[in-house]
């Protein structure tokens, strides 16, 4: 297993199934797998590293509309002792883990009772995740270890709640400049962000369930460099693993 805590599996937008982002398997075989289920499909990357981090906040005036957030999450690197982040580590993967299951249980039998577990899944996930990041700042890689880290990322990327994906998103964008996380979390979490504020995403990671194609992107002719920076595999490479996966 690869300590880069890269997701191993591209997101296609699930939203109008009650499913956003990616869905990483943290925990089962590990972060950087490129074999996906079928409701999680994966795709070949290169391996994770810090990369350059592109600038993701400022365009839009919400870097400072979540300043309340802010106040309420870590930004400093806290001390945690080893007890501790296993602590963590493993509730994040567990409540990551629960994610996945009450939503194939939904995929297979997709009724309104499925789709309200979904919900109340997520919303305490998210709860549990915004007493993790306040107490503890980002669970970094470094912090908790890369499956944790990841489960981390997919319960962000599913919260029902986008001031505190903001917030997060710049934490995590820190944590990616100083070597703590992969670049491709950023990646994901800024293309999701974007997604969610209406403006081009930055590396095409979120795809559009309708037409099966990636929401708008900001500069395509460059998509594939800036995809490169972060250590995720070229636009073309991870449609096809998606049409396969699917």
């Amino acid at each position: 297993m690869s300590g880069s805590g890269m997701p191993g599996h591209v997101a296609h937008d699930t939203a109008r199934e009650g499913r956003t982002g990616v869905a990483p398997r943290p925990g089962r075989d590990g972060p950087t797998e490129p074999t996906g289920a079928p409701d999680d499909p994966g795709h070949p990357c290169r391996d994770g590293h810090a990369g350059r981090v592109h600038d993701t906040t400022g365009e839009d005036g919400a870097g400072r509309s979540h300043d309340e957030i802010h106040d309420e999450v870590r930004e400093v690197r806290p001390v945690v002792v080893p007890a501790l982040a296993a602590a963590l580590a493993h509730e994040l993967v567990r409540r990551a883990d629960e994610d996945r299951r009450v939503t194939r249980a939904a995929h297979r039998s997709p009724t309104q009772v499925a789709r309200r577990r979904i919900a109340e899944c997520r919303r305490g996930n998210a709860e549990a995740l915004k007493t993790i990041v306040k107490r503890h700042a980002w669970p970094t890689a470094d912090l908790v270890g890369a499956p944790a880290s990841t489960a981390a990322l997919m319960i962000l990327l599913h919260a029902p709640d986008l001031d505190f994906q903001l917030a997060c998103r710049d934490l995590i964008a820190h944590a990616t400049a100083d070597g703590r996380c992969p670049a491709p979390h950023h990646a994901y979490i800024a293309d999701h962000c974007a997604v969610e504020l209406g403006q081009p995403q930055f590396y095409g990671t979120r795809v559009d369930p309708a037409t099966f194609r990636p929401y708008p992107v900001r500069q395509p002719r460059t998509l594939d460099e800036r995809r490169e920076d972060v250590g995720l595999c070229p636009l073309d490479e991870q449609m096809r693993a998606l049409r396969l996966g699917g």
